[in-house]
């Protein structure tokens, strides 16, 4: 059975605070933390060995904490040059190797930018290297791993949510990362109300269905932004001036009984700030009893 899971993106700065220095250590943190879920970061590349991940995995899986992976950021699916395109292919590869070893089976991705080709050429070829990438898991057993496009919060990105929607319309096996702070970024504030964060999940339910739209991969941070280029930094739940804020969203997912895993990535507080969006989803159900070992 699904479940809700709520984690950081990487380690807080608490991490290290509290006399954690190891990768093996993160279990050990999160369930301190109460947290249960965690995305370990291979944005600049893979270079967990599959011994170290099968590791963290072992460790992970004893405190029932589900493991998933950032793939590198210089994934470019929608590049002019064939060469990137391929090597984009065995970047998703490795990473899905990788959260493979560590008993995961969701990897997130930056499908890459529209440069000087239109949106329209950069989802095409976006779609045909991703298609590649389905294919190269299957040629290598991995037909359980998830690839999750992400939205993304720069407006020259590939990542509206239209583009992401129809990037996961190849295969079932895709799911939507969808990142709340990109979104309201790249819409200049426009997640501020919980009509706009219920026309998302519409939109989602539209394109994939309810089923996969209940179990979507989530990031959550307050983002800061500028006009006309969108994202600038990931802020932390202390600001004021930034959204989006998290209980609309809890809500929803609590009337709608989703069970989505949702990634904090503040600038620093993460865990600390994914436990609050925890607190904040059992607070939106109204007293009912709350699945349990979110």
């Amino acid at each position: 059975m699904s479940i809700i899971r709520f984690g950081p993106a990487g380690n807080s700065e608490s991490f290290t605070a509290m006399g954690y220095r190891k990768n093996i250590q993160i279990p050990e943190y999160l369930e301190k933390m109460g947290l249960s879920a965690y995305e370990y970061q291979c944005g600049r590349g893979v270079k967990i060995s599959q011994a170290a991940a099968a590791e963290l995995g072992s460790a992970a899986a004893a405190k029932q904490i589900q493991l998933s992976i950032h793939a590198p950021y210089y994934i470019s699916m929608s590049s002019v040059e064939e060469e990137k395109r391929l090597n984009s292919v065995n970047y998703v590869l490795q990473s899905a190797q990788a959260v493979h070893a560590m008993g995961g089976d969701r990897i997130v991705v930056h499908t890459g930018s529209c440069g000087k080709i239109s949106r329209e050429e950069a989802l095409t070829l976006a779609a045909d290297t991703m298609k590649k990438c389905i294919a190269a898991l299957d040629e290598s057993g991995l037909h359980d791993i998830h690839i999750c496009p992400e939205t993304m919060g720069k407006l020259n990105q590939l990542g509206t949510l239209e583009e992401v929607l129809a990037l996961c319309k190849l295969d079932e096996r895709l799911l939507p990362c969808l990142d709340f702070g990109h979104l309201n970024a790249r819409t200049y504030g426009g997640l501020s109300s919980a009509q706009a964060f219920e026309r998302v999940l519409e939109q989602v339910e539209n394109a994939i269905g309810v089923y996969r739209a209940s179990l979507f991969h989530a990031h959550f941070s307050k983002i800061e932004y500028t006009r006309p280029g969108g994202e600038k930094r990931h802020l932390t739940f202390a600001d004021t001036q930034f959204g989006p804020d998290f209980e609309p969203l809890a809500e929803l997912i609590a009337r709608k009984g989703y069970t989505p895993t949702i990634i904090c990535e503040s600038a620093g507080t993460q865990a600390e700030d994914a436990v609050a969006m925890k607190k904040m989803y059992l607070q939106s159900l109204n007293g009912d009893s709350p699945p349990a070992q979110i």
